[in-house]
């Protein structure tokens, strides 16, 4: 019964540790780093996640690289403004506060993946590499979750920001 109970726990750690998908460099915790599933000839793709700073002073994603899938990886906000919903692109970057949390989702700060080489394809992953201000580079990996079908535009559909034909 003893073995039994063991073999769980161990299959239930390793399972946990699976779905975990954070990173850490320096003071910033970097979770669960994501895109959508993309349609065939879909210009762009979004990529989300949310990023800790457990230190004293605030420190900035200052750029995002990721050669396998885009030569031009920009960060966004969209915001209402006068009732209007409207994205620009943030070319200094996103600060991360010290002792905040800053999450990137649909709808609000985003990474947009520009003029994609491929669909996204849900399950599979890709390499990108965030640099910040203070801490670094770190390597990180997104993984492609489902599109959300039906979802309006800016709602969690596939990110696919159809104004973004560059």
């Amino acid at each position: 019964m003893k073995r039994i109970l063991a073999t769980v726990v161990a299959l239930a750690l390793s399972a946990s540790a699976a779905f975990a998908h954070d990173f850490t460099l320096g003071n910033l915790e970097i979770h669960h780093p994501a895109s959508k599933a993309t349609l065939p000839g879909q210009p762009v793709g979004g990529g989300f996640m949310t990023i800790t700073n457990k230190g004293a002073e605030a420190d900035r994603l200052v750029s995002i690289t990721a050669a396998d899938v885009s030569d031009d990886v920009q960060m966004h906000e969209m915001a209402v403004e006068n009732d209007v919903m409207k994205m620009r692109q943030l070319p200094d970057g996103i600060e991360i506060p010290a002792g905040a949390k800053v999450e990137l989702k649909s709808g609000g700060l985003h990474v947009m993946f520009m003029k994609i080489k491929h669909p996204f394809k849900e399950g599979e992953k890709f390499k990108a590499t965030l640099t910040f201000e203070k801490a670094g580079k770190i390597d990180v990996d997104f993984k492609i979750e489902a599109a959300k079908p039906g979802a309006a535009h800016g709602e969690g559909a596939s990110g696919n920001h159809e104004g973004h034909q560059q």
